[in-house]
């Protein structure tokens, strides 16, 4: 048995700390592992979705803060911390001090006061504010560094480029007759729309882009910075003191609306190790629709990979989406293609061109694939972020689909952060479809780290021999991997997107590990020969191939979400608690039946179901009875539950 934390989320470091304080009638979260400031809300109205400070190297790259001489005062509408900050790695040295403070009449400050221990280059160092995304579409005040002052809106679509710039403070209406002014004080500021990356905010964020980066930072240098937040306006009468949280989330199932599950598919194994029998029959269990394969068609063994993946797709009974990256040499390497097609004759289902000099597709590229793949079904798009796509918008016109790929780690990484960028994932699609019309949308591949770093402008350094690649997350193998993955599906297909691929079949970046294990056990503690919990998930979707997903929605996003499935008069819910404390969940579907098949993944069972998939995935789980369209269920941290009513 491994310790109960690396089922949860794959590491047995402890659950970072959090510490409740109280402005007056604003409540806030502040994280002593990180210096981050969370959910600054007043009464369920969130203000703002976090500030921290960062320091960004020449790859944009967060160099992790390393909190210490943490000091705490408060009172019950009160506070004052103190604490030091260490960002140290390779050649960067740079220490800060932190003063955080609130009043009784809601006024909040963020100081940092920062000096650098070594030279060094950096992209950004400095403060970031992140709005919440429930502010898309209204209006807000922009004070200039100026002095002139500008009525705008936060971006309802996302914005391709920043929509503020020079900034010296923001206001918004909270609730009505009531606004909040958040005022940035030490550089030049300016937001970003993160939804790009999925992340749940409007950023801002100094020093502006259009000043060039990398800067040389000189030993000694200082750097100090300050974010205010203040209330102006009248509060109502009952949010003069700090509320009480609630308790139990509420997740709701709309029956009166659906649309078609989209299709799912997995990526070919990185490692590039043929599957066993027993895999193939696993991965068989998941209802696929497709394996992804990126063929680089410069490289001299691009044939003998996709003989391999060809017979793995056969195998597997699914088509390939096969994702082709094109030289300036591309003519003869599409006349080349065309021929292995017709020698291997593979199932292709579709063909994604990608240039490897461009971030976004250009014509000249998909007509010369039309040219040499007349029978193709042709998408294009990006294989980087959906920012890269919303910058430079595809020929539509040229198009059977289009796509782009996405992760939940561009600029934050610990496990909150990556429950936040779930609902985003939704408006992702929903602002393609202004650029794209009904064109089919793919989004692949959905991984939890980046592939690559397509804005690095040096090297990655090189590993140590106990580090992980960057592209593996221990979460891939745990039950928050499994919750994630859940979210994702639930936002993506309510959003209407038409294909998804997730992972790797096999291996750290895939559902299930490999029967010699992983390469490195000691850092990512998976069973080998064992699946990982998102795999149930997926088999738990899957058995609904062919059907529709119901819209649903959670009171609660970011401590239990799921979704809701049909298919010849059957429903299935599945729920996930995305968070590391006990959760009690009401449940309302308007067609729960008296009796229900109940199936719980969780901290009690999850060891058997990762060794023995067969054996888990035939029990239904315990029948239970349950009161007119209402259940009524305890959710232990980062459990995964499927609910079938019984017709």
């Amino acid at each position: 048995m491994l310790p109960k934390p690396v089922y949860y989320y794959g590491d047995d470091v402890p659950s970072p700390e959090r510490i409740k304080l109280h402005a007056g009638p604003i409540s806030i979260i502040f994280e002593p592992d990180n210096g981050f400031l969370r959910y600054v809300r007043l009464g369920d109205q969130e203000i703002l979705r976090g500030i921290y400070a960062a320091v960004r190297d020449h790859n944009w790259d967060t160099i992790a803060p390393v909190i210490s001489n943490l000091e705490v005062e408060t009172t019950e509408d009160t506070f004052r911390l103190t604490f030091d900050v260490m960002c140290h790695e390779g050649d960067i040295d740079f220490f800060w001090k932190g003063t955080l403070t609130g009043d009784s009449h809601g006024t909040v400050q963020f100081i940092m006061d920062g000096v650098s221990r070594s030279t060094f280059l950096r992209n950004r160092i400095g403060f970031c504010v992140l709005h919440p995304i429930a502010c898309a579409g209204k209006p807000c005040t922009i004070e200039k560094v100026d002095g002139t002052v500008e009525q705008s809106e936060f971006p309802l679509y996302i914005s391709p480029h920043q929509p503020f710039m020079n900034l010296k403070a923001i206001s918004h209406e909270v609730l009505p007759g009531l606004s909040a002014k958040v005022g940035f004080a030490g550089d030049i500021f300016e937001t970003e729309d993160q939804r790009n990356w999925t992340d749940a905010s409007f950023k801002t964020y100094c020093t502006p882009l259009e000043i060039p980066y990398p800067v040389e930072v000189q030993e000694g240098d200082g750097i100090a910075q300050s974010i205010t937040i203040t209330l102006k306006g009248e509060l109502p009468g009952e949010l003069s003191k700090p509320q009480r949280e609630t308790t139990e989330v509420n997740f709701t199932v709309d029956e009166t609306a659906s649309r078609p599950l989209p299709e799912i598919g997995l990526g070919w194994a990185s490692h590039g190790e043929p599957l066993s029998a027993r895999e193939q029959e696993r991965l068989r269990l998941l209802n696929l629709s497709h394996l992804r394969i990126d063929l680089d068609l410069s490289q001299p063994n691009v044939e003998t990979v996709f003989r391999q993946v060809s017979v793995q797709a056969q195998g597997l009974a699914v088509s390939l989406e096969i994702a082709l990256f094109l030289s300036d040499g591309a003519e003869r390497e599409l006349i080349e293609f065309a021929t292995m097609v017709e020698q291997i004759k593979p199932p292709i289902g579709t063909i994604l061109i990608f240039h490897k000099a461009e971030m976004s597709t250009s014509p000249r590229w998909i007509e010369l694939a039309r040219r040499y793949l007349p029978e193709a079904k042709i998408g294009a798009g990006t294989n980087a972020y959906f920012t890269e796509l919303n910058r430079e918008r595809p020929p539509t016109e040229l198009l059977d689909g289009v796509c782009y790929s996405m992760n939940p780690q561009v600029h934050a990484f610990d496990n909150a952060s990556l429950v936040e960028t779930l609902e985003t994932q939704a408006q992702t699609v929903e602002s393609a479809r202004q650029f794209i019309g009904e064109l089919p949308l793919a989004v692949t591949p959905i991984t939890l780290q980046p592939r690559f770093n397509p804005n690095a402008t040096g090297p990655e350094p090189e590993l140590g021999a106990d580090q992980l690649p960057s592209q593996v997350d221990v979460r891939q193998m745990s039950l928050l991997g499994g919750g994630w993955t859940l979210g994702s599906l639930k936002y993506l297909s309510e959003s209407g997107v038409d294909s998804l691929t997730y992972y790797e079949t096999t291996g750290w970046r895939g559902v299930m590990e490999t029967a010699k294990g992983c390469p490195l056990p000691q850092r990512f503690r998976s069973i080998p020969g064992g699946v990982f919990p998102l795999y149930h998930v997926l088999a738990d979707v899957g058995e609904f191939v062919g059907g529709k997903v119901i819209p649903s929605k959670s009171s609660a996003p970011l401590s239990v979400d799921g979704m809701a499935l049909c298919k010849d008069g059957h429903i299935r819910i599945l729920l996930a608690n995305l968070g590391p404390e006990p959760v009690q969940v009401r449940l309302v579907c308007p067609n729960l039946t008296e009796q229900m098949w109940i199936k719980k993944l969780d901290e009690t069972n999850v060891d058997q179901a990762m060794r023995s998939p067969e054996s888990f995935r035939s029990d239904k789980g315990s029948l239970t009875k349950t009161e007119a369209s209402e259940l009524r269920l305890n959710l232990l941290p980062f459990a995964i539950v499927r609910i079938d009513p019984i017709e």
